[in-house]
């Protein structure tokens, strides 16, 4: 999948009726700005008020998802939403003239083959991935839900699920999918599926009015239901009766199963379109059992809180052994330091605002010769001046000629040591732009971590100046 955002070339309009509303509805899917994401439109409503496609806004999982926002709702977005994601789109606007997305034939293909008639639009602005560092574990103990993300060597959004419904007919399913490439021909074309016992239920739960034998897999697992029942069935539902013989493998005759798996692969859909509420495409591998809506909205809502987390401390959370922005060869060209004062190994991450960067602490380095011998401790001014060197790399960064630049310090306020630091410690570094560089003044607040604990804190500043003259080309023979 594309590193850049994409959104759709042109609208694209589907029409049909809702499943649980009944209600006959249209949905266009309009191309939509970078980073907008996925948002719902009800256009049938005064001010044609507008729902984000966000796990914080779920308001119901009764037999689909659905969003609201004060009294503005929109029911079962998990199919459209699914087909969007696996397709890579990352910008759609989704106007309903009701409260529901069609249910078209029960499955994702309608909307995967509207998206791609239409066609998508590369845009010029990064694809906001979430990478999955760590393993992330979910359980819902009332229903039986167990949900687990783990990193992929690759970086591929790979999804696993395992299906047990106690029943003689379905019995204990599995799909997967590890390539997003696979979701088009073996798991869009999937319907959702539903028991015949619980027809009845929904029904009188005012559900599954525009429910049919056309958009949805019927399954019986019990014995001795009669052609009678069937019929009293479909009196209860306000549906003219079809004569229908139940199957070995428990599905009514009316249509037949894509794969013999069809009803795990539709749970794997329903996952992709609800992880589509976590707001950014993910890397790694969801692997669920006994998923549902509840679980998979929840493990949504679970993601988004990791990801808060991360955003807020990512020093925490970076990969000490990932490719560096500077390695130590780099470094020495743009700071003025040599050994014994050059305090940083190597930058891991910098951006238009913040870096991070780490310092490994040695024994065999010199301060630990006189500073309590015996009790090897870093001194805090070091310390200091290695969060310097960090934010001293950032601040070069920005000129184009860093080594013909020295920097400063003006100030430090704040100071803190917060634990001690011994040989065998790492240190990461994380300093973040507190105002815009003016002037060469550089304005930071540095934070220092110890096996995710914080060693030192101080808000710096510093002063980049010109005090070089570029050295003269030199003729050549």
């Amino acid at each position: 999948m594309s590193d850049k955002q994409h959104t759709l070339r042109a609208a694209a309009t589907l029409k049909g009726v809702g499943l649980h509303s009944g209600v006959p509805v249209t949905l266009t899917l309009l191309p939509a700005p970078v980073g907008q994401g996925y948002k719902f439109q009800r256009v049938d409503l005064p001010d044609q008020p507008i729902i984000e496609a966000d796990a914080e806004l779920v308001v119901s999982t009764a037999r689909g998802t659905t969003l609201g926002k004060g009294d503005v709702v929109v029911n079962t977005t998990e199919h459209v939403l699914s087909a969007l994601y696996a397709l890579g789109v990352d910008n759609c606007l989704l106007q309903l003239s009701g409260p529901e997305v069609p249910i078209m034939n029960g499955s994702a293909m309608p909307f995967v083959e509207a998206i791609e008639a239409v066609g998508l639009e590369e845009q010029d602005a990064p694809r906001n991935w979430y990478v999955l560092k760590e393993p992330m574990w979910f359980e819902t103990q009332e229903r039986g839900t167990e949900m687990l993300a783990v990193p992929t060597p690759g970086g591929e959004f790979r999804v696993t699920v395992m299906v047990d419904y106690n029943s003689p007919v379905l019995g204990t399913q599995h799909a997967s999918m590890y390539r997003v490439e696979e979701f088009k021909t073996e798991i869009a074309p999937c319907r959702t599926f539903v028991f015949l016992r619980e027809l009845e239920q929904l029904a009188k739960a005012g559900l599954i009015k525009g429910g049919d034998l056309d958009n949805a897999i019927v399954m019986e697992d019990r014995e001795g239901t009669t052609q009678e029942d069937l019929k009293s069935l479909a009196q209860a539902l306000g549906r003219p009766y079809q004569e229908v013989e139940i199957r070995r493998n428990g599905v009514l005759n009316t249509t037949d199963l894509k794969f013999f798996n069809e009803p795990a692969r539709h749970k794997l859909l329903d996952i992709v379109g609800d992880l589509a509420l976590v707001g950014r495409p993910i890397k790694g591998h969801i692997l669920a059992a006994r998923p549902g809506h509840f679980g998979n909205t929840s493990f949504a809502k679970r993601l988004k809180e990791r990801i808060r987390e991360e955003e807020k401390h990512p020093a925490l959370h970076i990969d000490l052994n990932k490719e560096p922005v500077f390695d130590i060869q780099q470094i020495e060209k743009m700071l003025p330091h040599r050994y014994p004062f050059l305090l940083v190994d190597k930058v891991l991450h910098m951006d238009a605002k913040s870096i991070i960067g780490i310092k490994n602490v040695t024994m065999n380095e010199p301060q630990f010769t006189g500073h309590f011998p015996g009790n090897p401790v870093m001194p805090g001014v070091l310390q200091v001046e290695a969060m310097a060197q960090v934010g001293g790399i950032f601040a070069l960064s920005q000129v184009p000629d860093p080594e013909n630049y020295t920097t400063y310090f003006l100030k430090t306020d704040g100071i803190r040591y917060r634990r001690k630091v011994i040989p065998g410690d790492t240190i990461v570094f994380h300093l973040e732009l507190l105002t815009p560089i003016r002037r060469g003044l550089v304005h930071m607040q540095g934070r220092g971590y110890v096996g995710g604990q914080l060693a030192v804190e101080a808000e710096m500043m510093a002063q980049i100046v010109k005090d070089k003259t570029p050295e003269p080309a030199k003729a050549t023979a």
